[in-house]
Protein backbone atom coordinates (compact mmCIF):
# COMPACT_ATOMS: atom_id res chain seq x y z
CA UNK A 1 0.00 0.00 0.00
CA UNK A 2 2.65 2.48 1.09
CA UNK A 3 4.88 1.30 -2.56
CA UNK A 4 1.47 2.35 -4.24
CA UNK A 5 1.12 5.76 -2.71
CA UNK A 6 4.88 6.68 -3.16
CA UNK A 7 4.37 5.54 -6.73
CA UNK A 8 1.17 7.99 -7.55
CA UNK A 9 3.20 10.68 -5.35
CA UNK A 10 6.55 10.62 -7.64
CA UNK A 11 4.11 10.35 -10.66
CA UNK A 12 2.59 13.59 -9.34
CA UNK A 13 5.96 15.40 -8.41
CA UNK A 14 6.66 14.56 -11.95
CA UNK A 15 4.17 16.37 -13.97
CA UNK A 16 4.30 19.08 -11.28
CA UNK A 17 7.57 19.37 -12.41
CA UNK A 18 6.74 19.56 -16.53
CA UNK A 19 3.26 22.32 -15.53
CA UNK A 20 6.50 24.44 -14.32
CA UNK A 21 6.83 27.46 -16.87
CA UNK A 22 10.57 27.16 -18.28
CA UNK A 23 13.05 29.40 -17.12
CA UNK A 24 13.87 32.92 -19.02
CA UNK A 25 16.68 31.90 -21.30
CA UNK A 26 20.18 33.54 -20.31
CA UNK A 27 20.47 37.18 -22.00
CA UNK A 28 23.95 37.46 -22.20
CA UNK A 29 24.93 35.14 -25.53
CA UNK A 30 21.94 37.24 -27.10
CA UNK A 31 23.22 40.89 -26.25
CA UNK A 32 26.33 39.76 -26.58
CA UNK A 33 25.72 38.87 -29.97
CA UNK A 34 24.32 41.87 -30.47
CA UNK A 35 26.80 44.27 -29.22
CA UNK A 36 29.50 42.66 -31.08
CA UNK A 37 30.92 45.56 -32.70
CA UNK A 38 31.07 47.40 -30.18
CA UNK A 39 33.48 44.82 -28.11
CA UNK A 40 36.21 45.77 -29.66
CA UNK A 41 39.64 45.97 -27.40
CA UNK A 42 40.73 49.27 -29.56
CA UNK A 43 37.67 50.81 -29.93
CA UNK A 44 34.56 52.99 -28.51
CA UNK A 45 32.29 51.26 -27.00
CA UNK A 46 28.42 51.01 -25.33
CA UNK A 47 26.92 50.39 -21.93
CA UNK A 48 23.64 48.07 -21.90
CA UNK A 49 21.12 47.98 -18.96
CA UNK A 50 17.85 46.02 -18.58
CA UNK A 51 15.27 47.07 -16.00
CA UNK A 52 12.53 44.76 -15.92
CA UNK A 53 10.03 44.07 -12.71
CA UNK A 54 11.40 46.58 -10.92
CA UNK A 55 15.52 45.75 -10.54
CA UNK A 56 18.34 45.30 -13.64
CA UNK A 57 17.85 42.11 -14.96
CA UNK A 58 20.97 42.36 -17.14
CA UNK A 59 23.61 44.78 -17.41
CA UNK A 60 27.11 45.18 -19.62
CA UNK A 61 29.63 47.35 -20.79
CA UNK A 62 31.40 46.77 -23.84
CA UNK A 63 34.82 48.74 -25.54
CA UNK A 64 35.86 51.76 -24.14
CA UNK A 65 35.54 55.04 -22.82
CA UNK A 66 38.45 56.53 -23.84
CA UNK A 67 40.76 55.06 -26.53
CA UNK A 68 43.46 57.48 -26.06
CA UNK A 69 44.03 55.79 -22.71
CA UNK A 70 42.57 52.78 -23.04
CA UNK A 71 39.64 53.44 -20.50
CA UNK A 72 37.06 50.68 -20.35
CA UNK A 73 33.68 51.74 -20.69
CA UNK A 74 31.72 50.18 -17.56
CA UNK A 75 28.28 50.33 -16.89
CA UNK A 76 29.02 53.43 -14.51
CA UNK A 77 30.02 55.48 -17.48
CA UNK A 78 28.93 58.50 -18.46
CA UNK A 79 27.76 58.98 -22.19
CA UNK A 80 26.46 62.41 -23.52
CA UNK A 81 22.73 61.29 -24.13
CA UNK A 82 22.02 63.44 -26.76
CA UNK A 83 18.07 63.46 -27.45
CA UNK A 84 17.17 61.23 -24.41
CA UNK A 85 17.93 64.30 -22.63
CA UNK A 86 14.36 65.86 -23.88
CA UNK A 87 12.40 63.33 -21.43
CA UNK A 88 14.33 65.91 -18.45
CA UNK A 89 14.00 68.90 -19.56
CA UNK A 90 10.23 68.20 -20.18
CA UNK A 91 10.24 66.93 -16.59
CA UNK A 92 11.61 70.52 -15.41
CA UNK A 93 8.40 71.84 -17.34
CA UNK A 94 6.30 69.48 -15.66
CA UNK A 95 7.66 70.20 -12.48
CA UNK A 96 7.21 73.63 -12.83
CA UNK A 97 3.79 73.27 -14.00
CA UNK A 98 2.99 71.16 -10.47
CA UNK A 99 4.60 74.02 -8.88
CA UNK A 100 1.48 75.79 -10.15
CA UNK A 101 4.17 78.36 -11.80
CA UNK A 102 3.38 77.54 -15.74
CA UNK A 103 0.91 76.20 -17.22
CA UNK A 104 1.13 74.16 -20.57
CA UNK A 105 -1.21 76.48 -21.80
CA UNK A 106 0.78 79.83 -21.88
CA UNK A 107 1.85 81.11 -24.63
CA UNK A 108 6.42 81.25 -24.62
CA UNK A 109 6.12 84.92 -25.68
CA UNK A 110 3.97 86.02 -22.20
CA UNK A 111 6.86 84.20 -20.43
CA UNK A 112 10.27 84.01 -22.18
CA UNK A 113 11.35 87.70 -22.97
CA UNK A 114 13.04 87.96 -26.43
CA UNK A 115 10.89 85.05 -28.24
CA UNK A 116 9.96 86.18 -31.13
CA UNK A 117 7.02 88.12 -31.86
CA UNK A 118 5.34 86.02 -35.26
CA UNK A 119 5.81 83.24 -33.33
CA UNK A 120 3.15 84.59 -30.40
CA UNK A 121 0.58 81.77 -30.95
CA UNK A 122 3.37 79.06 -29.68
CA UNK A 123 2.09 77.72 -26.59
CA UNK A 124 4.36 75.77 -23.96
CA UNK A 125 2.70 72.53 -25.48
CA UNK A 126 3.64 72.84 -28.51
CA UNK A 127 7.26 72.93 -27.81
CA UNK A 128 7.17 69.44 -25.86
CA UNK A 129 5.25 67.58 -28.51
CA UNK A 130 7.18 69.06 -31.53
CA UNK A 131 3.89 70.59 -33.02
CA UNK A 132 5.16 74.65 -32.35
CA UNK A 133 6.58 74.92 -36.02
CA UNK A 134 9.35 76.99 -35.34
CA UNK A 135 12.65 76.38 -36.93
CA UNK A 136 15.39 74.45 -36.02
CA UNK A 137 18.20 76.53 -34.68
CA UNK A 138 20.91 74.30 -36.35
CA UNK A 139 19.71 75.65 -39.84
CA UNK A 140 21.66 78.43 -38.80
CA UNK A 141 24.83 77.63 -37.61
CA UNK A 142 27.35 77.53 -39.87
CA UNK A 143 28.83 74.50 -40.68
CA UNK A 144 32.30 75.99 -39.77
CA UNK A 145 31.46 78.02 -36.78
CA UNK A 146 34.42 77.51 -33.66
CA UNK A 147 32.36 79.20 -31.65
CA UNK A 148 29.85 77.37 -29.31
CA UNK A 149 26.33 78.13 -29.55
CA UNK A 150 24.23 77.97 -25.96
CA UNK A 151 20.59 77.96 -25.20
CA UNK A 152 20.32 81.59 -24.39
CA UNK A 153 21.53 81.94 -28.26
CA UNK A 154 18.66 79.72 -29.54
CA UNK A 155 15.44 82.38 -29.37
CA UNK A 156 18.23 84.96 -31.24
CA UNK A 157 18.91 82.35 -33.96
CA UNK A 158 15.43 80.78 -34.22
CA UNK A 159 14.26 84.74 -34.76
CA UNK A 160 16.47 84.69 -37.78
CA UNK A 161 13.37 83.09 -39.76
CA UNK A 162 11.07 85.98 -39.56
CA UNK A 163 8.43 83.35 -40.11
CA UNK A 164 6.77 79.94 -38.84
CA UNK A 165 7.08 76.65 -40.86
CA UNK A 166 3.69 76.37 -39.90
CA UNK A 167 0.89 77.06 -37.55
CA UNK A 168 1.06 75.86 -34.02
CA UNK A 169 -0.65 72.63 -33.01
CA UNK A 170 -1.35 71.90 -36.83
CA UNK A 171 1.34 69.68 -37.88
CA UNK A 172 4.58 67.56 -36.03
CA UNK A 173 7.83 68.16 -36.71
CA UNK A 174 11.21 67.40 -34.54
CA UNK A 175 12.57 70.65 -32.99
CA UNK A 176 15.80 70.68 -31.04
CA UNK A 177 14.77 74.49 -30.92
CA UNK A 178 11.67 73.87 -28.97
CA UNK A 179 13.62 71.97 -25.82
CA UNK A 180 16.43 74.79 -25.95
CA UNK A 181 13.55 77.33 -25.85
CA UNK A 182 12.21 75.35 -22.79
CA UNK A 183 15.77 75.13 -21.06
CA UNK A 184 15.35 79.03 -21.38
CA UNK A 185 11.42 79.24 -19.81
CA UNK A 186 12.92 77.19 -16.87
CA UNK A 187 15.83 79.15 -15.85
CA UNK A 188 13.30 82.49 -16.23
CA UNK A 189 10.29 80.58 -14.35
CA UNK A 190 12.27 79.10 -11.77
CA UNK A 191 15.51 81.92 -10.87
CA UNK A 192 17.94 79.00 -11.43
CA UNK A 193 20.54 77.92 -13.92
CA UNK A 194 18.89 74.68 -16.33
CA UNK A 195 22.05 72.65 -14.67
CA UNK A 196 21.06 73.63 -11.28
CA UNK A 197 17.69 72.93 -11.68
CA UNK A 198 18.12 69.71 -12.92
CA UNK A 199 20.50 68.59 -10.25
CA UNK A 200 18.68 69.48 -7.36
CA UNK A 201 14.90 69.00 -8.43
CA UNK A 202 15.60 66.10 -10.45
CA UNK A 203 18.67 64.50 -10.54
CA UNK A 204 19.61 64.34 -6.94
CA UNK A 205 16.30 63.03 -5.86
CA UNK A 206 15.82 60.63 -8.43
CA UNK A 207 19.33 59.04 -6.90
CA UNK A 208 21.24 59.81 -10.21
CA UNK A 209 24.74 60.48 -8.50
CA UNK A 210 26.92 60.79 -11.46
CA UNK A 211 23.99 62.69 -13.97
CA UNK A 212 25.58 66.15 -15.11
CA UNK A 213 24.13 68.85 -17.55
CA UNK A 214 27.55 69.39 -18.94
CA UNK A 215 28.56 73.23 -18.64
CA UNK A 216 32.58 72.88 -19.97
CA UNK A 217 34.56 75.09 -17.15
CA UNK A 218 31.76 74.98 -14.75
CA UNK A 219 31.19 71.66 -14.37
CA UNK A 220 32.81 68.16 -14.68
CA UNK A 221 31.82 64.99 -15.91
CA UNK A 222 33.12 61.71 -13.58
CA UNK A 223 33.71 58.70 -15.45
CA UNK A 224 33.32 60.16 -18.75
CA UNK A 225 32.86 58.37 -22.59
CA UNK A 226 34.36 60.87 -25.17
CA UNK A 227 33.03 60.28 -28.37
CA UNK A 228 34.27 59.06 -31.85
CA UNK A 229 33.35 58.87 -35.09
CA UNK A 230 34.53 57.43 -39.00
CA UNK A 231 36.84 58.94 -40.72
CA UNK A 232 39.04 58.44 -43.34
CA UNK A 233 37.80 54.55 -42.37
CA UNK A 234 39.13 54.72 -39.25
CA UNK A 235 37.17 55.82 -35.95
CA UNK A 236 38.64 59.10 -34.39
CA UNK A 237 37.91 61.81 -31.69
CA UNK A 238 34.86 63.36 -32.21
CA UNK A 239 33.69 64.64 -28.91
CA UNK A 240 32.55 68.55 -29.58
CA UNK A 241 30.76 70.31 -32.18
CA UNK A 242 29.39 74.18 -32.10
CA UNK A 243 26.20 72.60 -30.31
CA UNK A 244 27.36 70.24 -28.46
CA UNK A 245 26.39 73.30 -25.29
CA UNK A 246 23.27 73.41 -26.10
CA UNK A 247 21.93 71.52 -22.83
CA UNK A 248 17.82 71.79 -23.56
CA UNK A 249 17.94 69.25 -26.18
CA UNK A 250 21.31 67.21 -25.81
CA UNK A 251 23.30 68.28 -23.26
CA UNK A 252 22.87 65.74 -20.47
CA UNK A 253 25.39 62.92 -19.40
CA UNK A 254 24.80 59.77 -17.80
CA UNK A 255 25.23 56.29 -17.44
CA UNK A 256 22.99 53.16 -17.84
CA UNK A 257 23.02 52.56 -13.86
CA UNK A 258 22.16 56.10 -13.54
CA UNK A 259 18.85 55.54 -16.03
CA UNK A 260 17.69 52.57 -13.93
CA UNK A 261 17.40 55.22 -11.23
CA UNK A 262 15.95 57.33 -13.49
CA UNK A 263 13.74 54.53 -14.72
CA UNK A 264 13.03 53.45 -11.04
CA UNK A 265 12.22 57.14 -10.31
CA UNK A 266 9.06 57.18 -13.54
CA UNK A 267 7.80 53.88 -12.33
CA UNK A 268 7.37 54.85 -8.35
CA UNK A 269 6.22 58.48 -9.20
CA UNK A 270 9.16 59.78 -6.85
CA UNK A 271 9.30 63.16 -8.62
CA UNK A 272 5.75 63.57 -10.08
CA UNK A 273 2.39 62.36 -9.39
CA UNK A 274 0.91 59.84 -11.38
CA UNK A 275 -1.80 61.97 -12.78
CA UNK A 276 1.05 64.57 -13.97
CA UNK A 277 3.32 62.31 -15.23
CA UNK A 278 0.76 60.60 -17.77
CA UNK A 279 0.38 63.40 -19.58
CA UNK A 280 4.21 62.99 -21.00
CA UNK A 281 3.63 59.57 -22.01
CA UNK A 282 0.36 60.33 -24.37
CA UNK A 283 0.65 61.32 -27.82
CA UNK A 284 -0.30 64.70 -28.68
CA UNK A 285 -3.46 64.95 -31.29
CA UNK A 286 -3.51 66.60 -34.85
CA UNK A 287 -6.00 68.07 -36.63
CA UNK A 288 -8.19 65.30 -38.08
CA UNK A 289 -8.17 62.76 -35.93
CA UNK A 290 -3.92 62.48 -36.30
CA UNK A 291 -1.68 61.61 -33.64
CA UNK A 292 2.06 63.18 -32.93
CA UNK A 293 3.31 59.95 -31.84
CA UNK A 294 4.93 62.11 -29.41
CA UNK A 295 3.93 63.20 -25.71
CA UNK A 296 6.38 65.52 -23.54
CA UNK A 297 10.05 64.03 -24.19
CA UNK A 298 8.96 60.63 -25.38
CA UNK A 299 8.01 59.31 -28.83
CA UNK A 300 4.54 57.35 -28.47
CA UNK A 301 3.12 54.80 -29.92
CA UNK A 302 1.45 51.37 -29.33
CA UNK A 303 3.04 47.91 -30.38
CA UNK A 304 0.81 44.95 -30.75
CA UNK A 305 -1.67 46.65 -28.22
CA UNK A 306 1.48 47.43 -26.03
CA UNK A 307 1.95 51.32 -24.88
CA UNK A 308 5.63 52.02 -26.19
CA UNK A 309 7.83 54.83 -24.91
CA UNK A 310 10.85 55.44 -27.13
CA UNK A 311 13.64 58.03 -27.91
CA UNK A 312 17.17 57.75 -29.47
CA UNK A 313 19.79 60.31 -29.30
CA UNK A 314 22.49 61.31 -32.13
CA UNK A 315 25.38 63.85 -31.45
CA UNK A 316 28.46 64.41 -32.08
CA UNK A 317 30.58 61.07 -31.14
CA UNK A 318 27.50 59.42 -29.80
CA UNK A 319 24.67 57.63 -30.51
CA UNK A 320 21.92 56.05 -28.08
CA UNK A 321 18.32 54.43 -27.54
CA UNK A 322 15.95 53.62 -24.84
CA UNK A 323 12.40 51.91 -25.38
CA UNK A 324 10.08 51.32 -22.09
CA UNK A 325 7.05 48.87 -22.11
CA UNK A 326 5.54 50.38 -19.03
CA UNK A 327 2.77 47.73 -18.79
CA UNK A 328 5.28 45.25 -18.85
CA UNK A 329 7.43 46.90 -16.58
CA UNK A 330 10.47 46.51 -19.24
CA UNK A 331 13.26 49.28 -20.34
CA UNK A 332 16.25 48.31 -22.80
CA UNK A 333 18.67 51.07 -22.96
CA UNK A 334 21.70 51.29 -24.95
CA UNK A 335 24.58 54.35 -24.58
CA UNK A 336 27.22 54.42 -27.39
CA UNK A 337 30.36 56.33 -27.73
CA UNK A 338 30.57 56.69 -31.13
CA UNK A 339 28.77 58.27 -33.75
CA UNK A 340 26.44 56.18 -36.10
CA UNK A 341 24.97 52.60 -35.91
CA UNK A 342 21.61 51.72 -35.14
CA UNK A 343 21.57 50.75 -30.91
CA UNK A 344 17.69 51.42 -31.30
CA UNK A 345 17.42 48.28 -33.54
CA UNK A 346 19.73 46.55 -30.46
CA UNK A 347 17.32 48.11 -27.89
CA UNK A 348 14.33 46.73 -29.61
CA UNK A 349 15.75 43.50 -30.23
CA UNK A 350 17.11 42.83 -26.82
CA UNK A 351 13.55 44.01 -25.92
CA UNK A 352 12.16 41.32 -27.99
CA UNK A 353 13.93 38.90 -25.83
CA UNK A 354 12.07 39.31 -22.86
CA UNK A 355 8.60 40.27 -24.68
CA UNK A 356 6.26 36.97 -25.30
CA UNK A 357 5.39 38.54 -28.40
CA UNK A 358 7.96 40.34 -30.05
CA UNK A 359 8.20 44.05 -30.80
CA UNK A 360 8.11 45.58 -34.15
CA UNK A 361 9.57 48.51 -35.83
CA UNK A 362 9.78 51.22 -36.71
CA UNK A 363 10.18 53.15 -33.96
CA UNK A 364 8.35 56.58 -34.26
CA UNK A 365 11.12 58.45 -35.07
CA UNK A 366 12.27 56.68 -38.13
CA UNK A 367 9.18 58.45 -39.82
CA UNK A 368 9.58 62.09 -38.56
CA UNK A 369 11.90 64.36 -40.02
CA UNK A 370 14.96 66.23 -38.92
CA UNK A 371 15.44 63.53 -36.07
CA UNK A 372 18.51 63.65 -33.58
Amino acid sequence: MASRWLVVLMTWLACAGCARPAKTPDPAPTVDGLMADYAKPDGPGASVVVIHDGRIAFSRAYGLAEVQTHTAATVETNYRLASLTKQFTAMAVMLLVADGKLRYDDRVVDVLPGFPDDARQVRIRHLLNHTSGIWDYEDFVPENSTVQVKDADVVRLVAQAGRMRFEPGTQVRYSNSGYAVLARVVEQVSGKSFAVFLRERIFEPAGMRGTVAYEAGISTVPRRAYGYAPEAGRLRPRDQSPTSAVLGDGGVYSSVVDLAAWDRALEKHTLLGEAGQREAFASAPLPGGASAHYGFGWFVDQDAGRPRLTHHGETCGFTNAIVRYPAQRLTVIVLTNRAGGEPWRIAQSIANHWLEAPGREPWPFESMANSR
